[in-house]
């Protein structure tokens, strides 16, 4: 890496409008330069608005503060020198494996001679060769995403922008997918001077990146940075690799640089916040898991995940939830079983193990005690959601607040809270739903 900047963000915010025409905060003071020569990974919780800064340096969005430079120059509109490749594919189910290569360099007003063989050769260098006339629809999921990569790549770009771009794959295709990349990189057969990966998994950034960032929530903001000095190719096994892998847990649960347990004022949480999108079953199941040997109430978070069926965004979903509610707290990386968390494990019988979660929500997370407030307050005992979604877009977006209440509906009935009528969108108070 020479520490020539390619891509600089100072000082970036970038705000959307709440339902009640307020602006809600998705980046703030972003600071962050891309160099020549590196691949950086960007890590974060879902919607802590790191596909919107990939936006705004593919110049697709524009910030409403700040300064995002191109070679030290503020970039308007989209540049030439940066392409994105998404996670959806995006590709036109009308058009053939050449055609959706082509589009890119017809849309410049290349000659059809000269982008079909721009096209070809980066069809044969992604492993597409033979494929060329086939449609979308006939591809797997993996060569569809080789098609959006050839789409980036046939641009001749300075600075690729993958979104998640290997998540929508099974595990051993992302794998080989990522790898192939990282040959082409490293050999130098792609003119592309700088990557920038957002990924929800933390093995596939360290096993990528020169520099591993975090990206903190509400807004969105580089937390940490860890720099990965491993050479390549790197072993997923190794020893090195998974201490790298645990310290990335760690900074992703416990802030950047700090030790000792999460202390409860760090998940307090207000009225309007998301919520953690954590199943009830993953939380008992991995409470269970922590009880048992050989974790015996305390379990390192790689050494947990290898033991579930969970990616690692699910389980710091997970992790968020028990730690919010009380059951479990964190110790340099470590999940611990809280007194609390221990006494719901032993519990065997589940109508005691309802109560106590009950009483952990109406503690701990702000919408749900106001939904039950709601409920007693109103005389015939029935809400609309609809009531709870418009308080929650004040400060969330429409997608996010329809998350949130979501997860609210779930937990608050599994706390024999109150029940829910899924033809009507009526939540009900627990007597009267009897």
């Amino acid at each position: 890496m020479n520490h020539t900047p390619i891509v600089e963000l100072k000082g970036v915010a970038k705000h959307f409008r709440a339902a009640d025409g307020s602006a809600r905060a998705v980046l703030e003071g972003v600071d962050f330069t891309l160099h020549e020569g590196e691949i950086v990974a960007l890590l974060g919780q879902s919607g802590s608005g790191k596909s919107t800064m990939l936006r705004l340096m593919a110049g697709l969005i524009q910030a409403d503060a700040g300064q995002v430079l191109y070679r030290g120059m503020p970039l308007y509109g989209t540049a030439r020198g940066i392409r994105m490749v998404f996670q959806s594919f995006a590709l036109f189910p009308w058009l053939t494996v050449q055609k959706n290569v082509e589009l890119g360099l017809e849309a410049q007003g290349m000659p059809a001679a000269e982008r079909a063989r721009r096209a070809s050769a980066v069809i044969d260098l992604i492993g597409l060769s033979g494929f060329e006339g086939a449609l979308p629809r006939e591809l797997s999921g993996g060569m569809r995403q080789r098609v959006g990569i050839a789409r980036a790549l046939v641009m001749e770009p300075e600075v690729l922008l993958m979104d998640e771009a290997f998540s929508a794959l099974d595990v051993l295709t992302g794998e080989r997918l990522r790898e192939e990349i990282l040959d082409l990189w490293q050999s130098g057969r792609i003119p592309t001077k700088a990557i920038l990966v957002v990924s929800h998994n933390i093995e596939e950034a360290v096993m990528m990146a020169d520099r591993v960032l975090i990206f903190a929530s509400d807004p969105g903001r580089v937390r940490a940075e860890l720099p990965i000095a491993l050479p390549q190719p790197r072993k997923a096994e190794g020893a090195e690799v998974r201490h790298l892998i645990d310290k990335v847990y760690e900074l992703m649960t416990a802030g950047a640089g700090r030790r000792g347990p999460i202390s409860e004022k760090e998940v307090k949480l207000q009225l309007g916040d998301r919520l953690p999108q954590a199943d009830i079953a993953h939380m008992e199941g991995i409470l269970e898991l922590l009880a048992e040997e050989p974790f015996a109430g305390r379990a390192d978070l790689p050494q947990l995940a290898e033991e579930t069926d969970l990616t690692d965004a699910e389980l710091l979903e997970v992790t968020n939830a028990l730690l919010l509610l009380g059951f479990a707290h964190l110790l340099d990386g470590d999940i611990l079983l809280t007194e609390l968390g221990a006494r719901y494990v032993a519990t065997a019988d589940s109508g005691a193990r309802q109560a106590v979660f009950g009483k952990q929500l109406l503690e701990h997370v702000p919408l749900i005690a106001y939904i039950c407030h709601g409920l007693t307050q109103d005389r015939s005992g029935d809400l609309p959601e609809d009531l709870f979604l418009k308080l929650l877009r004040f400060t969330l977006s429409a997608e996010e607040a329809e998350r949130a209440l979501r997860v609210a509906i779930e937990w608050g009935r599994y706390g024999d809270l109150f029940e829910y009528d899924f033809n009507t969108g009526v939540i009900q108070s627990a007597e009267r739903a009897v």
